[in-house]
């Protein structure tokens, strides 16, 4: 019967581990990212502090760096060409969604019919959003969510029918405005700062590790021991937890219940 509980005890704890690894070092099932992450030593530019371990792959992050690339047909340069200042925001802001694997805690279902999983809310560090911002605030757009509601007549995205180009300033009266509500919730604007283990940050100096490994486990941490979490896991989630379960505790599994009185 003792061995029975210890095999059971050895058991959950690499259940608690596998479904650990679903919110930790992984990657979205989405358009263009890769199934695990893992290194890419020829990342491109911008895209190169995830060079260690990445869910894109050199050729989307070469992409990521373009005015129209074949990524997502989508056109920087919707209302007049895009001053750099503000360009390099939204390439980091692709690399950071293209290739980190420290995005789990956020993944969400996607109701679309080119990705089937996306961000939400993921904590923007307020110096990202901030200087996002301000580097921005003088370019000029006619939308206020990217992700949607444009004219593809042509292929790429353009303004629709009667809308009017305006300054980001008007369109995005605040940081907070600008990081939010650009991409459909995919950030949440916060006032932790770089650094604080409390934040995502998509600017970050390689030489010094990734910042946002601890920041996901933070969270990943915070989310397992909420009860709305344990309730909420899906049967396809549970699926992905047995899934990457060492083979000895699949083994053991039908030993374990045996031995139990």
């Amino acid at each position: 019967m003792a061995v029975g509980q210890v095999l059971l005890v050895l058991l959950t704890a690499s259940i608690v581990t596998a479904t650990r690894d679903l919110l930790l070092n992984t990657c979205m099932d989405a358009k263009h990212h890769k199934t695990k992450p893992g290194p890419e030593g020829l990342l491109h530019g911008q895209c190169s502090p995830w060079k260690d371990n990445a869910c894109c792959t050199a050729n989307t992050s070469s992409e990521a760096h373009k005015d129209q690339s074949y990524l997502y047909n989508f056109n920087w340069n919707h209302c007049g060409v895009m001053p750099p200042k503000c360009k390099r925001h939204f390439i980091q802001d692709t690399c950071l969604y293209e290739c980190s694997p420290n995005l789990g805690p956020w993944i969400d279902k996607a109701d679309s019919s080119w990705r089937r999983e996306r961000i939400l809310n993921v904590p923007l560090c307020k110096e990202d959003c901030e200087e996002w911002w301000e580097d921005c605030k003088d370019y000029v757009t006619c939308k206020e969510n990217w992700h949607k509601g444009w004219n593809w007549a042509t292929g790429t995205n353009r303004c629709p029918w009667g809308s009017m180009c305006r300054p980001f300033s008007h369109v995005f009266p605040r940081p907070a405005d600008l990081c939010e509500k650009i991409w459909s919730n995919s950030y949440k604007y916060t006032t932790e700062h770089r650094g604080s283990g409390r934040c995502i940050q998509m600017w970050f100096d390689p030489a010094r590790g990734n910042p946002n490994v601890l920041v996901a486990k933070y969270y990943a941490w915070k989310k397992r021991s909420s009860p709305a979490w344990t309730k909420n896991v899906t049967p396809a989630e549970t699926g992905k937890a047995v899934c990457v379960l060492p083979w000895p505790a699949l083994v053991l599994l039908p030993l374990a219940l045996v031995m139990l009185p």
